[in-house]
């Protein structure tokens, strides 16, 4: 790369600042303006990062043609139009999940950026942790021998959205790790579903992914628990792994557990003989980074042309495919809703 990437974010609410700071971090980009509707928001990431021009009108960032990418951190329901509309200006883009509130919308996103030939990273930060990259290393490499399940609880107390229900806002961070760690890929969904405290949105949800082999994968999301979990169980034939996200050390850890089952004939009478495996607990290793520094820095590579996008267009759209029969399960009172 010959100079420095000119970057602007659109959104400076809960997660934008997060991006800004990881931008700025990157010395391969200059973080060159931002823009959010509220002035005062503008005004304080002008006072930390006073290199950088702040606006409430996020048509000048899409305007400027010295700009080379764009990141979008606002509402769902934004991320359509304003990514076509950088898109069409020859921008790489970076949006925050979801990539577009419904299919139709990520399909084109997807095509308009392939006919431009410009990058299109969906902000799956998930994707881009030691723990789920060391998950999918162990998955492809078949260290857990065939997968039986995928298990996930992601609840909390808050933070309600405005916009969305608990689904699209938590559900589709297990949906971005399933469709990274899993070489299969899903056909069926049923979901379901509640509205308790929420007068709007479901806030208690719990989600089954069917597969073709038979794996299935169920999770469970919440805006009502008392306590805050972030676990993930991954069940194998050879082996069994445990991730728990807010774990301060040895966050994945991997059973030498199982069972296997036989036939047997004890004095006439048939029976399922079950042997139980109980072996040692190891520890991996992973790495430690901050999942959005390794985003950024992923980002740059693919636009530099060193890297293919590891939650690009496709992904995403995959992602919304799963959102939106979700969605449609729960419409139809936990109804399987099959993925075309």
């Amino acid at each position: 790369m010959s100079r420095e990437l000119r970057f602007g974010v659109i959104g400076l609410g809960y997660w934008g600042p997060r991006i800004v700071r990881n931008l700025a971090l990157d010395p391969r980009i200059t973080l060159a303006c931002v823009a959010d509707l509220h002035q005062e928001r503008c005004e304080a990431i002008a006072r930390q990062y006073p290199y950088a021009s702040a606006t409430t009108d996020a048509e000048e960032l899409l305007d400027d043609p010295h700009l080379d990418a764009i990141v979008i951190a606002t509402p769902a329901s934004t991320h359509f139009e304003l990514a076509m509309a950088a898109i069409d200006r020859g921008k790489h883009v970076l949006v925050t999940k979801p990539l577009a509130d419904s299919v139709a919308k990520a399909e084109k996103l997807v095509a308009a950026a392939g006919s431009a030939g410009v990058v299109l990273l969906v902000d799956h930060t998930f994707a881009y942790t030691g723990a789920v990259e060391k998950m999918r290393e162990l998955v492809h490499q078949r260290f857990l021998g065939d997968i039986y399940y995928f298990d996930s609880v992601r609840v909390n107390l808050g933070l309600f959205q405005q916009d969305v229900n608990v689904i699209w806002d938590l559900a589709a961070h297990d949906f971005s790790i399933l469709d990274q760690v899993l070489p299969e890929k899903p056909n069926a969904v049923q979901v379901v579903a509640v509205q308790r405290a929420s007068r709007t949105f479901e806030d208690i949800a719990y989600v089954t992914v069917f597969y073709p082999s038979g794996m299935l994968a169920h999770v469970h999301v919440s805006w009502l628990s008392p306590v805050k979990i972030r676990s993930t169980l991954v069940g194998g034939s050879e082996r069994m792994l445990l991730w728990d996200d807010l774990a301060p050390d040895e966050k994945l850890k991997i059973y030498d557990h199982g069972v296997s089952l036989s036939e047997g004939d004890v004095e006439g009478v048939y029976q399922m003989l079950v042997d139980y495996r109980i072996g040692d607990i190891w520890i991996p290793h992973i790495d430690r980074g901050e999942a959005l520094t390794k985003e950024v820095a992923h980002f740059v590579d693919c636009i530099d042309g060193n890297a293919e996008p590891r939650t690009g267009g496709e992904s995403g759209l995959r992602v919304v495919q799963l959102l939106m029969a979700s969605s449609l399960s729960v419409e139809r009172e936990g109804e399987r809703v099959a993925l075309t």
